[in-house]
């Protein structure tokens, strides 16, 4: 079910009325209701593969158990590594199986080793690297011990398959989230009102930016070969925009469902585009997912506190895994591949270490920003080849696309333009960005314009979110 389908629009005020009129002190209740609609949620996308995410629900919540259980380091630690090996192996055949096999079977015939190897017709289950790393996040601090074992299964299962984040994140960490669902969540007109604000803000980015953006960015990107220099440069400068509004967009409504409901989740994008450097950019992207690369990967591969050299290959293995996560593609890892090295750069210039302003700022941020939306390239691209086209024609031919409608340039440039203002008062002024937040005459106005605005401009085709096909 997608946020911006009409089902959802009657999903979401049922769900929330329910879990309301089901009485605060009867938590196992509420948590059980949510549970089911959860699931129901999770099933409209393909009910069969909610065995999937049960299953994985199923091992780590028995590996907890397990390491709660044992005395000996030895048998907690194959309790961890049985949970972490089971849902990878899951991973790795729904989503890398096919890739490594076409990969061997291309080394394989370069040798002149004519050898088939057999190859499954699996559709990606939606969220499958989302919920998974969840879940594994759990198992791997109930082991550390920096989190409390959830001994009540129906409770757990609710951590990792909480509809508003369940399929794109924000991954949620088990101290944060865990502990919420046995608090005693009331009407509360201030927050509920917080929460359909976020929602909104999320819509216009995701109706009005990314989805507008996405009738020129996916032509284009679609169809390489078919068009001028022009049309990649542009194509280029606005996928940037499209991704973000797009995931930031359903981050925004994620927290905003769950802030309706009396849930806080995690912060998942700040303002990312006005970073000075990569490593800024990675602070403010995705947060969920670049914490949980830093704590379960970086930080156990001996993070900063080994030589430099050592310290560089671990942020190039990072940083390669985090491509991979994304998806099974060559592009993927050379777009993470791309980040790590430019991380590597920065920690050997120390710009990271360093704060910026005025025209200093401003050099830095633009060099910031023509990296990212370069290594978005590499991102988007379907496969190398196409890369290489793009890369190879990206500046020639600059006349101005026929692709690009002049209506459709002028709404995506006043979505732009109210997402800077918005943004640049969030990040430059912040007091007064919360006096004008807590005036409830300029708030309901908000309500009124944005919503209007909304359907006036929005695009309401039911694109699906980028990110569901990680």
């Amino acid at each position: 079910m997608l946020f911006n389908s009409i089902s959802f629009l009657f999903f979401f005020p049922v769900v929330c009325l329910i879990y309301f009129v089901i009485p605060k002190d009867y938590i196992k209740m509420r948590n059980g209701f949510l549970l089911i609609a959860s699931y129901y949620f999770y099933m409209n996308w393909e009910p069969a593969y909610a065995l999937l995410l049960l299953t994985s629900t199923f091992i780590t919540y028995m590996a907890s158990i397990g390491i709660g259980h044992f005395q000996t380091q030895r048998l907690k630690k194959l309790c961890l590594v049985s949970s972490l090996v089971l849902n990878l192996a899951i991973l790795f055949l729904f989503k890398y199986y096919n890739f490594i096999t076409e990969n061997v079977e291309f080394i394989l015939q370069s040798c002149y080793l004519g050898i088939d190897i057999p190859k499954f017709t699996l559709l990606l289950p939606v969220g499958i690297s989302f919920y998974t790393f969840q879940a594994l996040g759990y198992s791997i601090d109930v082991y550390k011990g920096t989190t409390k074992i959830e001994r009540n299964f129906l409770t757990y299962a609710l951590f990792v398959s909480f509809f508003p984040q369940l399929v794109a994140g924000p991954i949620e960490r088990s101290n944060n989230l865990l502990p919420q669902f046995k608090e005693k969540h009331t009407i509360d007109y201030d927050r509920i009102m917080n929460g359909l604000g976020l929602m909104v803000w999320g819509y216009f980015m995701k109706l009005v930016l990314a989805d507008r953006c996405a009738i020129y960015v996916d032509v284009i990107f679609n169809h390489v070969g078919a068009h001028n220099g022009g049309s990649y440069l542009i194509a280029s400068l606005l996928f940037p925009f499209q991704i973000y509004g797009d995931f930031a967009g359903y981050s925004l409504i994620a927290i905003g469902i769950a802030k309706v409901l009396g849930f806080r989740l995690m912060e998942n994008f700040h303002h990312p585009y006005f970073a000075c450097t990569i490593g800024d950019f990675w602070h403010r992207w995705h947060i969920s997912l670049s914490t949980w690369f830093k704590d379960y990967v970086y930080i156990p591969l001996g993070g900063n506190r080994v030589s430099k050299a050592r310290c560089y290959f671990n942020l190039l293995i990072t940083f390669v895994v985090s491509g991979i996560w994304h998806g099974a593609n060559w592009t993927f890892f050379c777009w993470g591949s791309l980040h790590g090295v430019l991380l590597c750069i920065e920690k050997t210039c120390n710009i990271n270490k360093k704060k910026y302003n005025g025209i200093s700022r401003l050099l830095h941020w633009s060099i910031t920003f023509i990296l990212v939306c370069f290594a978005w390239i590499l991102f988007r691209a379907n496969n190398m080849h196409e890369l290489i086209e793009i890369l190879s024609n990206i500046f020639t031919n600059m006349e101005y696309p026929n692709e690009m409608q002049f209506g459709i340039f002028l709404a995506i440039m006043a979505a732009m333009v109210i997402l800077f203002i918005k943004e640049y008062i969030e990040e430059f002024k912040p007091d007064y960005y919360q006096k004008l937040i807590k005036n409830k005459v300029l708030a309901h106005l908000y309500f009124i314009l944005m919503i209007s605005y909304i359907i006036l401009f929005g695009v309401f085709r039911g694109d699906q979110f980028i990110y569901f096909q990680f």
